[in-house]
C-alpha cells in the first residue's frame, strides 16, 4: 500500500514536466511544418526552381513556385509570366477552377501582354478540360455528353483567339477544336431530340432539332436531326411540314441511308473524317 502512494506522488510530480515537454514538441511540429524552404531565395533561385519543377512535369511545385514567385516580386515580365504558367500547371494537375481564376486574372490585367493569345488558348483548354486529347471521341469519350455550358465557354475562348489573332501559332488547333466542340453541341441537342422522340414527345423533338439546325446548320449531325423532323411531323400527322423538311434532308444528305436503318453512319465509319467534312463546307 505504501509503495502505491508512492508511486502516485511520484506521478503527479512527473506529470507536469511530461505535458511540458509534450506542448514544446507539439510546437515545434508546427513550426517545422510552417517552415518555407524558399524564405531565403532569390528571385533568380525561385524562377530556376519553378521552371525545373516545370521540366519534371511536376505540376503541384511548380504552381507552388511561381505562385510564390508572383507573391514575392508581383511587378514585371517574371511576375506576368509566373501568372500564366501558374495557370498551365493548376490545369495540368487538374485544378480547373484555379486554372481558371489566374487565366482570367492575366486576360484582365495583361491584354496587351505579346503572349495574350496563348492565354485565350489556355482558358480554352482549361474550360475545355479535355484530358485525353481532343480527338478522345475517337476512343470512346463523348463531349456531347458533358455540360455544353463548359463547351460554349470553350469555344468562345478559342473563337477569340481566332478572330483577334488569326497569325498565332496557336489558331490551327483552336479552329479544329472548334469544329469539334460544334459538332459536338450539335450532338448534344440530337442526343436529347432522340430521347424525346422515343417516349412520343414529337414536339419537344421537332423543337430540339430545330434549335441544333439553327445553330450548327453544318454538323454531321444535322442529318439524324432533319430525320427526326420529318418522322415527329408523320407522327403528328403534318404531311406539308414532313414533305418539306424531307426535301431539305434529300438535298442535303442524297446518299444517306438512315431512312433505311433508323441509324447515322458513325462519323468514324465515313470516308471522310469531320474535320474534313468542316474544312469542306468552311
Amino acid at each position: 500500500m505504501l509503495n502505491n502512494l508512492v508511486s502516485l506522488k511520484r506521478l503527479f510530480k512527473i506529470t507536469p514536466l511530461l505535458l511540458i515537454l509534450v506542448i514544446l514538441s507539439a510546437l515545434t511540429g508546427c513550426a517545422q511544418k510552417d517552415y518555407d524552404e524558399t524564405s531565403s531565395w532569390t528571385q533568380s533561385k525561385l524562377l530556376n526552381e519553378a521552371k525545373s519543377a516545370l521540366s519534371d512535369n511536376n505540376y503541384a511545385l511548380c504552381a507552388k513556385y511561381f505562385e510564390k514567385l508572383e507573391a514575392r516580386y508581383p511587378f514585371g515580365p517574371i511576375a506576368e509570366q509566373a501568372q500564366i504558367n501558374t495557370a498551365y500547371c493548376d490545369w495540368k494537375r487538374n485544378e480547373q477552377e484555379l486554372a481558371l481564376a489566374s487565366v482570367n486574372r492575366f486576360i484582365q490585367l495583361h491584354p496587351g501582354h505579346p503572349d495574350i493569345d496563348y492565354a485565350f488558348y489556355l482558358k480554352g483548354l482549361i474550360t475545355f478540360n479535355d484530358n485525353t486529347g481532343f480527338l478522345g471521341s475517337f476512343s470512346g469519350q463523348d463531349l456531347s455528353e458533358r455540360d455544353p455550358k463548359a463547351s460554349k465557354d470553350a469555344y468562345q475562348a478559342f473563337k477569340t483567339l481566332t478572330v483577334n489573332f488569326p497569325d498565332s501559332k496557336y489558331t490551327p488547333d483552336a479552329l479544329d477544336r472548334m469544329r469539334y466542340i460544334v459538332n459536338a453541341l450539335a450532338e448534344s441537342d440530337v442526343n436529347a431530340a432522340r430521347y424525346y422522340y422515343r417516349r412520343g414527345a414529337y414536339v419537344a423533338t421537332i423543337n430540339r432539332c430545330q434549335i441544333a439546325i439553327k445553330d450548327y446548320d453544318r454538323a454531321p449531325a444535322i442529318e439524324e436531326a432533319l430525320y427526326l423532323m420529318v418522322k415527329s411531323y408523320d407522327a403528328l400527322g403534318m404531311k406539308d411540314l414532313s414533305t418539306d423538311t424531307m426535301r431539305i434532308f434529300t438535298l442535303n444528305f442524297p446518299n444517306s441511308d438512315i431512312f433505311k436503318t433508323g441509324k447515322r453512319e458513325p462519323v468514324t465509319a465515313k470516308k471522310a473524317s469531320w474535320w474534313q467534312f468542316w474544312n469542306s463546307n468552311n
